[in-house]
């Protein structure tokens, strides 16, 4: 398994995860940007948890990770829904 790839994608997940919380954190709520950026961040970290699981799947049958390739936010939403 590429510990390379994993890694990046662990480190663009708690940067992600980071950001959630400052956006959460504001006790008046947030302004129209913000929810518009909140989901833009909930839209990338489905997108990456699903290209984390998916490339660990690779590894465990033998096959490559780094072939698996991050699906569409329009697939990785209708997935978990």
């Amino acid at each position: 398994m590429s510990d390379t790839g994993e890694k990046d994608i662990m480190t663009t997940i708690r940067g992600l995860i980071d950001e959630e919380h400052i956006l959460r954190s504001d006790p008046e709520g947030l302004d129209n940007e913000e929810r518009r950026r909140m989901k833009e961040v909930e839209a990338a970290l489905d997108q990456c948890w699903d290209l984390l699981r998916r490339r660990r799947a690779r590894a465990e049958y033998g096959q490559d990770p780094d072939e698996a390739q991050a699906r569409p936010v329009s697939e990785v939403e209708r997935y978990w829904q």
